[in-house]
């Protein structure tokens, strides 16, 4: 197999490019008019697609971990969809720009309702303006070592075929995810949780990571199912039998997700915490009773059904079209935890909120395929390439 470089991809990124030119371009010309709703969408699409990016970095660590072979074929996208991190750093700058628009508690003079006032000074200690960009940095500093690590590792095997490489992504993988999980946590915690800063719930960084690992099997299926024409692409070697199990993996995580949502309402609910409960009756009452209706069927029950069917894991057109729904009921669950904390009477789907969506994801698959393209779309040196081809699940 050759190791050049994969030469794939070029409509591809034109076309990602002029979808984020346009749909950044649209938010910022929205942001002129009203600062505060195009942030709103922006830290939405933001929250959304970075979650994709720090997930498939923990995917690709729990897949080292696990020193599995099968997914050896589809490993060079996975390492390469973290490298979007990089990306997302600079992305990160809008948001901090506009800090005082989006969290109270960076303006803690300009709160009315007392009882936000009381938890803001309570909490100032931890949510305070230079804590929560020292935060920022660190979360970014330790998915992007991570991130270039394993990459660079895997990259440096297509040269020399070193097998104790294989053993340096392994440990690495393996004794990175305790700390990508905390730093996934906290970013949780920072960017969606701090939006009102009475609300505390110690599952909330569970709940966003179980839909954004959901997506990192999304976004796999929908580029092997783009690149099964490419001779050279990994998509092209990819066989019925891993979608099947990559397939079986979205189904687990869509049950994943709504075990989790149902656990943080029903605990929340239950023990009835003055702190707590508002967040929920917020979000169930109103035009926000319909959102949560909608996912409760759109993200949970029919893609479940759907992803039952046998045969339709092992299509992969088929099985993608249900990978780009979760990713739209995604955007959809994160636009739920966001957007009540600006319209608290019910949900205003507007063109920035799309145009945010799509150019932040338009230059995240933008900066993925030109990173994809920098190396062999497989690691053509890897001890154990061959068993992945051969794959055959038990």
């Amino acid at each position: 197999m050759s190791a050049a470089a994969w030469k794939g991809g070029a409509a591809g990124l034109r076309n990602a490019a002029i979808l984020a030119v346009v749909g950044l371009g649209v938010t910022a010309a929205f942001a002129a008019l009203d600062a505060r709703r195009a942030l709103f969408a922006y830290l939405v699409a933001f929250v959304v697609w970075c979650g994709i990016a720090v997930a498939s970095l923990i995917l690709l660590g729990s897949l080292h971990a696990a020193a599995a072979r099968w997914p050896v074929v589809l490993r060079r996208f996975l390492e390469t969809v973290p490298q979007t991190l990089w990306l997302f750093a600079v992305l990160f700058v809008p948001v901090i720009v506009g800090m005082r628009k989006l969290f109270p508690w960076v303006t803690p003079e300009a709160v009315t309702d007392p009882t936000m006032a009381h938890a803001i000074h309570h909490k100032a200690p931890y949510l305070n303006a230079s804590f929560f960009l020292w935060r920022a940095a660190i979360y970014f500093v330790v998915w992007l070592l991570v991130a270039t690590a394993l990459r660079s590792w895997s990259i440096r095997q297509d040269q020399d075929g070193a097998p104790r490489l294989t053993a340096w992504q392994r440990r690495l993988g393996a004794g990175a995810l305790p700390f990508l999980a905390l730093t996934m946590t906290f970013a949780s915690f920072d960017w969606m949780m701090s939006l009102d800063p009475r609300f505390y719930s110690t599952i909330f960084g569970v709940y966003w990571f179980a839909g954004s690992f959901m997506c990192a099997f999304a976004v796999v299926i929908i580029a092997g199912a783009l690149t099964r024409d490419d001779p050279d692409g990994f998509g092209h070697r990819l066989t019925a039998e891993h979608y099947h199990s990559l397939g079986k993996f979205m189904l687990a995580f869509t049950a994943f997700w709504a075990y989790v949502a149902f656990s943080q309402f029903m605990l929340i609910w239950i023990a009835n915490v003055p702190e707590e409960v508002p967040w929920y009756v917020l979000r169930i009452n109103g035009g926000w009773m319909w959102v949560g209706a909608f996912l409760a069927v759109f993200h949970f029950l029919v893609p479940f059904f759907l992803l039952l069917s046998r045969d339709r894991k092992r299509d992969p057109r088929r099985l993608a079209r249900v990978a780009v729904w979760l990713l739209f009921v995604h955007w959809v669950d994160v636009y739920w935890l966001v957007m009540p904390h600006l319209n608290a009477g019910g949900p205003s789907f507007g063109l920035v909120d799309l145009a945010a969506w799509v150019g932040v994801g338009g230059a995240a698959a933008a900066f993925l395929i030109f990173r994809m393209r920098a190396a062999p779309s497989v690691p053509v040196r890897d001890p154990y390439l061959d068993d992945s081809l051969r794959y055959m699940p038990p």
